[in-house]
């Protein structure tokens, strides 16, 4: 990506929605009839897949949605104990879940997304999980099952330098990190798609603070990282798929 000139005038004016009066909506690709993009990154021929327990199988205790939304905050403190498969799956069923797959271009999930686009990856950065490796793993929704993707030598420090010394990132039993495919929203929405792809991505993320509270973990969201590492270690290309938020959880 070619680096543009940022200035306050073009930051509070990407908040606004006046792009969407300048964009040629009769030349989009979903308009001159273009496939859409997948809705799911495809799996290497032979990668091991790790099919998630489901909703009718996970042991999760019921929490009040009330009492969630009260006690939500950011937490950066961990406790040592592992997160087992069932709280991660649910996790990640509560973050981008498929509820339905409706056609090629329209999957509907447990979070809200601009036109039905899901633009996003998530990838696990495993740290302590009962019955997981560490390494860094990538969610498939479609099949509620992960998929992993590379082992770094030392995935905790590595984290914590990405994340400008944020240590609590390599502390967590899982750091979910969250990359942007933008081709997903441009498909749609052409040059209006970023702000709205900013917007989904805080949908998931208050998703995870909540569905936190259910099993006695926590999380913070981070949005201070640096760039071509963070790339780097998920091994994405930084242009057409690139990390956009971080948030470690652990116990708490």
């Amino acid at each position: 990506m070619s680096k543009p000139t940022i200035t306050k005038d073009a930051g509070r004016w990407f908040l606004t929605d006046y792009i969407r009066q300048e964009v040629d909506w009769r030349r989009t690709p979903q308009a001159l009839g273009e496939a859409p993009p997948p809705v799911q990154k495809p799996v290497a021929a032979g990668a091991e897949v790790l099919v998630l327990p489901g909703r009718d199988d996970w042991d999760i205790p019921s929490c009040d949605l009330a009492t969630a939304i009260a006690r939500r905050e950011s937490r950066r403190r961990f406790r040592r104990d592992p997160l087992n498969l069932d709280e991660l799956a649910f996790l990640l069923w509560a973050t981008q879940g498929v509820r339905e797959r409706l056609h090629e271009a329209a999957v509907l999930r447990t979070v809200p997304s601009a036109g039905c686009r899901h633009p996003f990856e998530t990838y696990l950065c495993i740290l302590n999980v009962a019955g997981l490796a560490p390494g860094i793993y990538r969610y498939l929704p479609l099949d509620h099952a992960l998929v992993p993707e590379r082992a770094p030598a030392d995935l905790a420090a590595s984290l914590a330098h990405a994340t400008h010394g944020q240590r609590f990132a390599g502390e967590a039993a899982a750091t979910f990190v969250w990359t942007a495919l933008p081709a997903r929203s441009e498909w749609r929405y052409a040059e209006a798609s970023y702000k709205v792809i900013a917007l989904d991505a805080g949908h998931v993320c208050q998703n995870l603070y909540l569905a936190c509270e259910a099993i006695g973990a926590g999380t913070c969201a981070i949005a201070a990282y640096r760039q071509d590492l963070m790339d780097q270690l998920l091994g994405v290309d930084g242009a057409e798929e690139f990390t956009v938020y971080l948030a470690p959880v652990g116990k708490v």
